[in-house]
């Protein structure tokens, strides 16, 4: 069973990048649009140094500090019980190990964009950035805790939106040029990450259907008709993030077109 802190760090984590990236492409697609290229993260322009490099280190130290949390903290160093994993808490070595494929593809674009050790092109960091979603939806998918009933509904729904993020980034190596692609990519992870959150909210928050409830072993709803209604209400946050997050993006488009020619436009680099 999950919980609030659970959903809310990694929705943390998609949600800024999500948002970043959309901006990101939105921002370099105006600027520039025959030379467009996809880019599977985005530097800050008019920063020297490491902070350059903002992006990659919340996903390499975020992902790092989660895994951490996930793979000691929660099962209190008690990580081997009697010569085998601690059986108890196998839910949080598998989020350890979905953690630690994002930190390897931080770790990995770093190194890439910082050093000579091994300079990779945009289209192997885009594969890479997709083994780290497909790990994430092989964790969901096959998850040694069994979602049931209403909170088997929100992380189905989940698992459709990696699924997305895994296709945009695999795409992008396939189409570097794409701009619908680069752009899906962002709105992708944004999708994800305020779905985490609306998951947390609903089913660990204050946002509970009625006649359905938070116990040890998970969300029960007093009858079918509870758990349909709950579904329900599921599609329709659903349909309004989806419907949300494209207006917004919309009228981001708008805002950015109409100040294209401006001074203080802030432009992200294309290296």
């Amino acid at each position: 069973m999950g919980s609030f802190k659970g959903h809310i760090l990694p929705g943390t984590l998609f949600l800024l990048v999500g948002l970043w990236h959309t901006w990101s492409s939105l921002v370099r697609y105006v600027t520039n649009p025959k030379s467009f290229r996809v880019r599977i993260w985005n530097p800050l322009k008019g920063f020297n140094g490491r902070i350059k490099y903002l992006e990659l280190y919340v996903v390499a130290i975020g992902s790092f500090i989660d895994m951490c949390i996930e793979l000691l903290y929660s099962p209190h160093l008690k990580i081997f019980v009697k010569g085998v994993l601690n059986p108890a808490h196998m839910n949080d070595f598998e989020h350890s190990a979905m953690l630690l494929m994002f930190f390897i593809f931080g770790t990995v674009s770093l190194l890439s964009e910082t050093t000579s050790l091994f300079v990779l092109p945009e289209g192997a960091l885009c594969l890479i950035g997709a083994a780290a979603f497909s790990a994430e939806y092989l964790l969901f998918y096959f998850h040694s805790t069994t979602h049931k009933g209403l909170e088997g509904y929100y992380h189905l729904l989940l698992v459709f939106l990696i699924a997305l993020c895994i296709l945009s980034t695999v795409a992008g190596a396939l189409f570097p040029t794409s701009f619908p692609v680069d752009l899906c990519n962002g709105i992708a992870i944004t999708l994800q990450g305020l779905w985490f959150y609306q998951t947390a909210f609903t089913l660990y928050g204050p946002m509970m259907p009625t006649g359905c409830r938070l116990s040890e072993t998970g969300i029960l709803c007093r009858s079918v008709d509870s758990e349909v209604r709950g579904e329900l209400l599921a599609n329709f946050q659903m349909f309004s993030m989806v419907s949300g997050v494209l207006v917004v993006v919309a009228i981001v488009y708008g805002f950015i077109s109409s100040r294209s020619g401006s001074s203080d436009l802030y432009e992200v680099e294309m290296d």
